[in-house]
C-alpha cells in the first residue's frame, strides 16, 4: 500500500540532544527518542539517515580531545545510506581560528578532511545556528521523500 502525498515526515530528535534544534511543524512532526548515531533522523530511516549536530567549538574539541569516541560515530555514520556532520559556523572561522583551544587551522581543516576521506561523511560548514537548522530539516526531508514515504 503507498502512503498518501498528504503523510507528513516525523523529524526524530537523538533523546541525548541538549540544545535540540525547533523545526518548522508546517513541514514536519517532530519526536525525541534516542539514536544509535547522530542527533538527528527521520522517521522510518533511523538506521539510514542521520545528522550529527556541531557547534564550531564543540567540533574542534572533539577532533582533538575526542577523537577516539568521535571515530566510533563517525564508523557507524559512515554505514548509513546518508548521513552528514553539519557545523554551525563558515570554514573562515577555522581558518581565522575563531574557536577556543590550541589546535591549529590547518590541523582542524585536515581533520575535516579527512573525516570526508576516511569516512565517506560530508562535514556541512552552514554558517550559523539558524542556518544549519534550515539545513538540516531541509536534509532530512528530501531524505523521506526519496526512500520513506
Amino acid at each position: 500500500m503507498c502512503r498518501s502525498d498528504a503523510a507528513r515526515a516525523t523529524i526524530v530528535i537523538d533523546s541525548r540532544e541538549q540544545e535540540a534544534y525547533a523545526f518548522d511543524p508546517r513541514l514536519a512532526g517532530a519526536v525525541r527518542r534516542a539514536l544509535q548515531a547522530g542527533d538527528y533522523s527521520v522517521g522510518g530511516l533511523e538506521d539510514q539517515v542521520a545528522v550529527e549536530r556541531k557547534t564550531l567549538d564543540d567540533f574542534v574539541s572533539t577532533l582533538i580531545h575526542r577523537r577516539r569516541r568521535f571515530r566510533e560515530e563517525l564508523r557507524r555514520l559512515s554505514q548509513y545510506r546518508a548521513a552528514c556532520v553539519v557545523v554551525e559556523a563558515e570554514l573562515l572561522d577555522v581558518l581565522g581560528k575563531r574557536y577556543r583551544g590550541e589546535a591549529r587551522p590547518a590541523a582542524v581543516v585536515g581533520s575535516t578532511l579527512s573525516i570526508l576521506l576516511d569516512y565517506g561523511v560530508p562535514v556541512v560548514f552552514c554558517g550559523n545556528r539558524q542556518a544549519a537548522c534550515h539545513f538540516t530539516q531541509a536534509f532530512l526531508l528530501a531524505a523521506w521523500k526519496r526512500w520513506g514515504r
